[in-house]
């Protein structure tokens, strides 16, 4: 990815693991004047970062906030493609807009949009998505399969299969269970929810915009009284504060993993696990279509990703959308 001057800075400050470094080093390696990397870390501070000054030696990082910065996802990230461009914002009105715009004009495989604060954020059907400043991951990633459309309707399956096994791999004490189809819970209240939209022609996927909402930071009173009991956050569940740039570097390599799997095997090669990490499957759930609203056991998924729902008197009916209620 392409950084700013201040974004290269900071990078050579945090590789320095705590050691003091000079800014006329800075100045020097960089090839800008030394009053251009005093502005640079004057606007570092404002930004949250902190920084001791000793006499003849430079300056010492000495706190870091818990930003989504491209750089701080770039400490974390092992990935091949994805996160390699990251377009980041403090205030978006919709991240899953601007990857829209930008799948439209040729970015790249694995370009994520990511931002502190979504202003008209919204998940499936239209729903407006709270997204509270620097508390959330609000992101979208532009995935470009070799799949057909028909093929591609499972992919929001496979996104939270990523999603569910990076918040497990760092935070243990907690068990995020997937809501088909896109719903991750914890203990019964939801802390992430994932839309997925395409841009296709008839036979092929120009791109999928997976846009992906976690709860991440908020405390209780940060939710507003229409979804406080429904709703949670991984630090709520977790008990600590979650490092946001870790988890999201995180996501982006199982992402990546499950992608690469997906585009060669099939949905089918990762139903199992789903399956797995599922508190759907085996649950009485009733389900609401735009036609109508029905009840039953849910049965299974095929290795389309679609729910089967086997209702009392036997018959299995198989749900390509709607909206669940796990009785």
């Amino acid at each position: 990815m392409t950084m700013s001057m201040k974004d290269e800075i900071l990078k050579r400050i945090l590789a320095t693991n705590g050691e003091a470094v000079s800014g006329q080093e800075l100045a020097d390696s960089l090839g800008v004047s030394r009053t251009a990397v005093w502005k640079h870390m004057q606007t570092l501070q404002e930004e949250g970062y902190t920084f001791e000054t000793i006499k003849k030696k430079g300056y010492v990082l000495t706190g870091v906030p818990n930003s989504l910065s491209p750089t701080q996802i770039e400490l974390f990230l092992k990935t091949e493609h994805f996160g390699r461009e990251i377009h980041y914002f403090d205030v978006v009105d919709s991240t899953q807009t601007i990857a829209h715009k930008l799948a439209q004009e040729g970015a790249p495989h694995g370009t994520v949009i990511i931002g502190e604060e979504q202003t008209a954020g919204r998940g499936r059907m239209a729903r407006a998505w709270e997204s509270v400043h620097g508390s959330g991951i609000w992101m979208t990633v532009i995935v470009r399969p070799d799949v057909t459309p028909q093929q591609a309707s499972s992919f929001t399956l496979v996104v939270a299969v990523a999603v569910t096994m990076a918040i497990k791999t760092l935070y243990q004490d907690i068990e995020p269970a997937i809501k088909w189809p896109n719903d991750l819970l914890i203990n019964g209240k939801k802390c992430t929810g994932i839309l997925t939209e395409m841009q296709a022609e008839a036979d092929l996927v120009q791109a999928l915009l997976v846009g992906i909402g976690i709860n991440a930071n908020q405390e209780a009173a940060d939710f507003s009284p229409d979804i406080a009991d429904i709703a949670t956050s991984l630090r709520l569940e977790a008990g600590e504060e979650i490092n946001r740039a870790a988890l999201v570097a995180l996501i982006l390599q199982y992402l990546e993993q499950f992608t690469e799997l997906y585009i060669e095997e099939g949905f089918a090669s990762i139903k199992t696990l789903w399956e797995q990490l599922s508190c759907t499957i085996g649950q009485r759930i009733e389900v609401t279509t735009i036609r109508e609203r029905f009840e039953g056991i849910a049965s299974g998924i095929t290795d389309d990703g679609v729910l089967q729902l086997t209702q009392d008197d036997g018959l299995v009916r198989t749900i390509y959308a709607g909206d669940i209620k796990i009785l």
